[in-house]
């Protein structure tokens, strides 16, 4: 029997039942039988970066972070946009990869889900195509405007959006090989 793969998915909302940890949700629950997701809302416990901190004197939860990044086969991120840029816990979690090799070459995918969210999404493409140290494929990255339109409270989403949504995950599926 083979092991499934792990996507390592993490919503940049530290906010309870957001349209980005139910989108994430909803791919967990879509793809149970495929794939493991894991979902990290830990976002709201990372201590601020500092560049001064040498490694080895990381808190557990930067150390942990790392370990999930490390060991997943697929890493996923759903972000909203916060004042035309990425929110600040989702920014200084990717600030405490950055001595670090763990998103080298890693399969990568990203949603943004927002009110506009432009910037987010380009700041987070730059960001990542960085850290990945390679450029991320089209269809492995998505833009939602209006995401709160096309997600309820009840993590209901628009079927249009599903189908985005699939197709992004199997090509994230696909780089995991």
């Amino acid at each position: 029997m083979t092991h499934k793969k792990k996507i390592f998915a993490i919503s940049g909302s530290t906010r309870p039942h957001s349209s980005n940890e139910a989108i994430l949700k909803m791919i967990a629950g879509l793809y149970a039988d495929m794939v493991d997701i894991q979902i990290y809302n830990q976002l709201d416990k990372l201590p601020h970066f500092n560049p001064r901190v040498e490694d080895e004197h990381v808190s557990q939860e930067v150390r942990d972070l790392r370990n999930h990044i490390r060991e997943a086969d697929g890493i996923l991120i759903c972000t909203p946009e916060y004042i035309f840029s990425l929110p600040g816990a989702l920014k200084t979690a990717l600030e405490w990869t950055v001595s670090t090799t763990v998103f080298s070459g890693k399969p990568f995918a990203f949603i943004v889900a927002s009110g506009l969210g432009e910037k987010a999404f380009e700041s987070l493409e730059l960001i990542m195509n960085t850290l990945l140290q390679y450029t991320i494929r089209d269809d492995a990255k998505l833009l939602i405007q209006g995401a709160r339109s096309k997600v309820d409270a009840g993590g209901s989403i628009d079927a249009g959006l599903t189908t985005d949504i699939r197709r992004l995950v199997d090509a994230l599926i696909t780089q995991m090989g």
